[in-house]
This record gives C-alpha cells, sequence and structure tokens, in this order.
C-alpha cells in the first residue's frame, strides 16, 4: 500500500494543506494514517476521497454537507453557490461589512481559493459588473473587503519557503481579478507580489530574473500567447495565469 505525505496530497489534489486539515479535524471527512512521530499519511482510498469532496464543494455544497452525500448521491447537480451570492449580496445591500469579512473569513478555511473564485467571487462579481448605478457601491464593496483579506493572506504566504513571483496584468482593467488570481497562486506554492496597475505593453526586461506571473484577463489572446512564447525562447520566466 502506497502512502502519501500532505505536501504530496496537496499537490497531486491540487488543495491547500490547511483546508485537508480543516476537512480531517472540523469535519471528520478524513481518517490519515500517523506516524510515529505524529505525522499524516494518506492512501490512495484517501485521494480518491479527497477528490470526491472536491467535486461536491465545486457544485456549491456546504463542506458541513458533504458526509452525508459521501454515503448516499442524490440524482442531479447542485446549485448551492447561487445561495451564498444572495447571502453575499444581501449583506453588502445592507453594508454589513463586518458579516461579510466574517464570511469570507470562514469560508477560505473551508474551501480552496480557486474553488471560491470560480464558483462564487468571480459570477458574484460578473452580477455586479452592469451599468446599473445601485451595484456599483456594492462592487466596489466587495472588492474592498477582498483586496484587504487577500493581501492578508499573501502577508502569511509571504512566511512560506516558497519562490517569489510578480502578478501583473497585461492589458487587462478589472485589477480586483489581479488579487484574485495572486491568492490563488499563493496557494500553488508561490510568494506573490502584486503590481497594482496592469500594463498595456508588458516588458519582461523591465523584471530581469523575476519570475512573472501574467493575467491577461478570461481570454488571451493569439498574439499574447505567441508573445508569451517567445519571452521564454529568451529566457524569461513568464507564466500565464488562470489557465
Amino acid at each position: 500500500m502506497a502512502f502519501y505525505t500532505i505536501g504530496e496530497v496537496a499537490s497531486l489534489c491540487d488543495i491547500n494543506p490547511v483546508t485537508l486539515r480543516a476537512w480531517q479535524r472540523r469535519y471528520g471527512l478524513l481518517t490519515p494514517h500517523r506516524t510515529d512521530g505524529g505525522h499524516r499519511l494518506f492512501t490512495d482510498a484517501d485521494i480518491d476521497r479527497i477528490r470526491e469532496i472536491k467535486r461536491w464543494v465545486d457544485f456549491g455544497v456546504q463542506i458541513s454537507k458533504v458526509q452525508a452525500l459521501l454515503q448516499s448521491e442524490p440524482e442531479g447537480g447542485y446549485n448551492g453557490w447561487h445561495k451564498q451570492q444572495e447571502i453575499l449580496l444581501e449583506y453588502l445591500q445592507h453594508n454589513n461589512l463586518h458579516q461579510l469579512r466574517v464570511w469570507i473569513k470562514a469560508h477560505a478555511r473551508d474551501f480552496p481559493a480557486r474553488t471560491l473564485a470560480t464558483q462564487l467571487l468571480i459570477p458574484l462579481r460578473h452580477r455586479l459588473q452592469s451599468q446599473q448605478p445601485a451595484l456599483l457601491p456594492m462592487l466596489s464593496l466587495l472588492d474592498g473587503v477582498l483586496i484587504n483579506y487577500i493581501s492578508l493572506c499573501l502577508a502569511f504566504a509571504r512566511r512560506r519557503n516558497h519562490q517569489d513571483a510578480l502578478v501583473i496584468g497585461w492589458n487587462v482593467k478589472d485589477t480586483t481579478r489581479l488579487w484574485l488570481e495572486g491568492w490563488i497562486a499563493s496557494q500553488q506554492g508561490w510568494r506573490v507580489e502584486i503590481l497594482a496597475h496592469s500594463f498595456r505593453h508588458l516588458r519582461p526586461e523591465m523584471f530581469d530574473g523575476q519570475t512573472l506571473l501574467v493575467w491577461c484577463g478570461e481570454s488571451p489572446s493569439a498574439m499574447q500567447r505567441q508573445q508569451l512564447l517567445k519571452w521564454r525562447e529568451k529566457g524569461h520566466s513568464v507564466h500565464l495565469l488562470g489557465i
């Protein structure tokens, strides 16, 4: 029987070790083996279970409800993320920023940054990015809370022995996405700094010797992808975010 450390499992399943510990301690979803020194060891069956849990989380199931679903799966999907959007919208409508911060902090312990961003925060921001005047202040409030929280997460992540990188926007207008993408990258082994403004014309030689994590928007153009390859051929360490 093969055994895997928590770091190896985190890499194989694309998940934060902190989240794995929370699933074990708070919700009893995992029962890893232990070494004589108390370190967790996971089996192939544990990895399959973790991936199954992630699937339900990605559907929007609250982590506290996953245990029952692991025993008996109902037919059809689950779209609990829309309900969570409505909860956050209510906080924003009533200017309840304290409760919004509490919600984000609590759920960030249970869900990976990628899951929270792609399943909830980005769709919610898309709803608020309309021309209706009443929605723009709500978007601004949400973005402010997100940036403040993410900046704390990044500061904590810098204590780890990870590789340094700069998160840079290339010809994008939505700079809050830089923070969301930087947050995701910080859980994937990068110790990031975020450049606050997007570059219309990116020149990697301006950041000689540094690793660049570049966000080009939801759909990078063919020109951007080709340019990225040319920069790599010249020896620049440039990686495209979001793919």
